[in-house]
């Protein structure tokens, strides 16, 4: 392993395990979305706090992680597990191979986007430290193509760094729960992903912000309040994930 991504799984670990009673809180706010013998795909794993947490709720999971130096640290910790399924892949739109544009020093925000790396770097000032400086071909399978495979998942987590978009586009199907990433600096993916799965059911959507893990919104919203509710969020809510629930399954 080279120094520099020695660095960063090292920083990634702190951030994500590294916590005092992180574990604990993400096992509580996830409990009413997943039973134990669940399925669910985790789609840009890293280092796979997500997965711990669902694990510890008896889930089966599914975990894609195209970044060689983050899959080996997976399969380290979980790839004896028996309920994890770990793939060194992406999800996409279509499968095959792309580009990554990989940031050595914060490889939490590697991305399948040149659109979205251009767009942070000149928009986002929380991005003015990053560097993509590295470049990895991924093999990319799509939504369609997991569930074929592995099953129907109950919750599904995409956090793809701007390319979340482009996952949904694999789905052909209603889910039962997800949730993806957004930026303030970057808004209309989030939008697009929230008509994206509203052509496939009707849903309802609350938030958090940042690595928080209570909502941050009293009650479950529409996708236009739930839009309007992010344009008007405060300075420090730079970024966090959506969750949409198909009505019906509360």
């Amino acid at each position: 392993m080279k120094l520099a991504d020695l660095r960063g799984l090292t920083r990634s670990l702190m951030m994500y395990y590294g916590v005092p009673g992180q574990a604990r809180r993400l096992h509580s706010f996830y409990q009413p979305f997943i039973s134990p013998g669940d399925l669910c795909f985790d789609i840009g794993a890293h280092v796979g706090n997500r997965m711990r947490a669902w694990l510890a709720l008896g889930a089966r999971v599914v975990a894609l992680e195209p970044q060689p130096t983050y899959l080996g640290f997976l399969e380290f910790a979980y790839g004896r597990n028996p309920s994890v399924t770990l793939i060194g892949k992406a999800a996409g739109a279509e499968r095959g191979e792309t580009r990554m544009m990989v940031s050595g020093n914060a490889p939490t925000v590697s991305s399948l986007s040149a659109e979205w790396v251009e767009q942070v770097k000149t928009t986002d000032e929380t991005f003015s430290w990053v560097e993509w400086n590295g470049e990895l071909r991924v093999q990319v399978v799509t939504l369609e193509d997991l569930i074929a495979e592995h099953g129907e998942p109950t919750f599904v987590k995409i956090d793809v760094e701007g390319y979340e978009l482009e996952v949904l586009k694999g789905l052909r199907r209603p889910l039962k729960a997800l949730s993806f990433e957004y930026l303030r600096s970057a808004l209309p993916m989030a939008e697009a992903c929230m008509e994206r799965i509203q052509e496939l059911a009707e849903y309802e959507f609350n938030f958090t912000v940042i690595e928080e893990t209570e909502f941050a919104a009293a009650g479950w919203m529409k996708g236009e309040e739930m839009m309007r509710v992010l344009r008007t969020l405060p300075d420090r809510a730079t970024s966090g994930d959506v969750y949409a629930r198909k009505k019906g399954n509360v």
